[in-house]
C-alpha cells in the first residue's frame, strides 16, 4: 500500500489518527524511503494529500527530528501556501528540528516571521517556539530580541505564555527592554489569572 492510500483522507477519516499512526510506523521502521513519499505528497500531491501529508511529517519531527530535519526547504517552501493549515503545519514541523537545524532556520527568519505574522495563532505560537529553540541553540543575540519585538504585539490571550517563554531564554543586553514591554502590557491586561502569570515573570527577572 503507498503513502497517499495510509493517508487519512484516503482512508475518507476526518480525525488525524491515520496519518499519526503512519508517522509511528514509519518512525519505528525508520523508514526513510517511506518519508520521502510523503514529501513529494507535501509538494506536490492534492490540498487534502498535502495537509495530511504535512501532519504526518511534523509528528515524526516530533518523534525522531533527525529523520525530517533534512526536508527544511520543503517546509519553507509551504510557508508561502495560501492554505493556512499548511502554513501552521510547516511551522510545527519547522518547529520540531529547530534545534537540530538552528543554522539553517537563523539564516530563513524573515521567511519564518512573515508567514507567522499572516498566519493563524497556532503559527505564531510554533514561532515563538523556534525563536526559543534558536536562541537555547547559540543563537540568543538573533533570537531574543526578535521575540521582545514580538511581545510588543501579541495578543492578550497569548502574551503570558509569550513572556514566560523570552524569558526563559533572556539575555542581559535585553533584559531592560523586555521589562519594559512587560510593564507597558501589563496594564491592559483584564483577566486575573494571566496578569498573575506576568507579574510573576516580572518579579523574577527584577529579584
Amino acid at each position: 500500500m503507498s503513502m497517499a492510500d495510509r493517508l487519512a483522507g484516503a482512508l475518507e477519516r476526518r480525525d488525524e489518527a491515520p496519518n499519526v499512526e503512519l508517522a509511528e510506523e514509519l518512525v519505528a521502521r525508520e523508514d526513510r524511503a517511506g518519508i520521502a513519499e510523503v514529501v513529494a505528497l507535501v509538494r506536490s500531491g492534492t490540498s487534502r494529500q498535502r495537509n495530511d501529508g504535512m501532519k504526518v511529517l511534523y509528528e515524526i519531527g516530533a518523534r525522531r527530528p533527525d529523520l525530517v530535519g533534512g526536508y527544511c526547504p520543503v517546509f519553507l517552501e509551504a510557508l508561502a501556501s495560501s492554505n493556512n493549515k499548511q502554513v501552521w503545519g510547516a511551522m510545527a514541523a519547522l518547529d520540531s528540528v529547530a534545534e537540530q537545524r538552528a543554522d539553517t532556520l537563523v539564516a530563513e527568519l524573515p521567511r519564518i516571521m512573515a508567514a507567522a505574522d499572516k498566519g493563524s495563532v497556532i503559527a505564531k505560537d510554533r514561532c515563538t517556539s523556534i525563536l526559543v529553540k534558536l536562541a537555547r541553540a547559540g543563537y540568543a543575540q538573533k533570537a531574543v530580541p526578535l521575540l521582545v519585538e514580538r511581545l510588543k504585539n501579541a495578543a492578550p490571550n497569548q502574551f503570558p505564555a509569550y513572556a514566560e517563554e523570552t524569558a526563559s531564554v533572556m539575555t542581559p543586553e535585553q533584559k531592560p527592554g523586555f521589562l519594559a514591554v512587560l510593564t507597558e502590557r501589563i496594564k491592559s491586561i483584564a483577566q486575573k489569572s494571566k496578569r498573575d502569570r506576568v507579574e510573576q515573570v516580572l518579579r523574577k527577572l527584577n529579584g
